[in-house]
């Protein structure tokens, strides 16, 4: 698996198809990729529906830990999963390469969704997105730290931040 970060906007992202993707200057985009195993395969040879929220989690821890806060703001409190949805659009199969985008949308006070994107050979395959709360270690909900709200504004969506 390969994670770009948005800190160069020229960066492309390695094995996509003719049509590359760049980080935006305007809209910072998180880009996570990964190769779908026969695990995620069911009896007929396409992707497991499951999977594609596991993808969506694993893409939103990378992109926390790697863009807003290493320890996941453990010391803090913690991030709730309230919504997730995702939508397919192309099936997909063992050995293909999956390349995520993920994009902040609506930031609140104490919540946020998170959009994403799933590409393979340069076609869009699926895309979903999931409502994020924080919560203080009582599990009440809270206000985002005041140290990570400027950090996720860097991958808000136009009109998302």
């Amino acid at each position: 698996m390969t994670v770009h970060l948005p800190t160069d906007p020229a960066v492309t992202t390695p094995g996509l198809a003719s049509a590359a993707r760049t980080a935006s200057p305007s809209a910072g985009i998180y880009r996570h990729s990964m190769t779908i195993c026969l695990k995620d395969s069911n009896a007929y040879g396409n992707t497991y529906f499951c999977r594609y929220f596991e993808w969506q989690g694993v893409c939103r821890e990378r992109w926390f830990h790697d863009c807003i806060d290493p320890d996941m703001l453990q010391a803090e409190g913690v991030l709730i999963t309230r919504r997730a949805e995702h939508e397919f659009e192309q099936e997909t199969f063992p050995f293909d390469h999956i390349d995520c985008e993920l994009q902040v949308a609506q930031l609140r006070r104490c919540s946020l969704w998170l959009e994403f994107r799933f590409f393979s050979g340069g076609r869009q395959v699926g895309q979903g997105r999931q409502q994020i709360v924080f919560a203080n270690h009582a599990r009440q909900i809270t206000a985002f730290p005041a140290h990570v709200v400027d950090k996720m504004r860097r991958y808000a969506t136009r009109g998302g931040a």
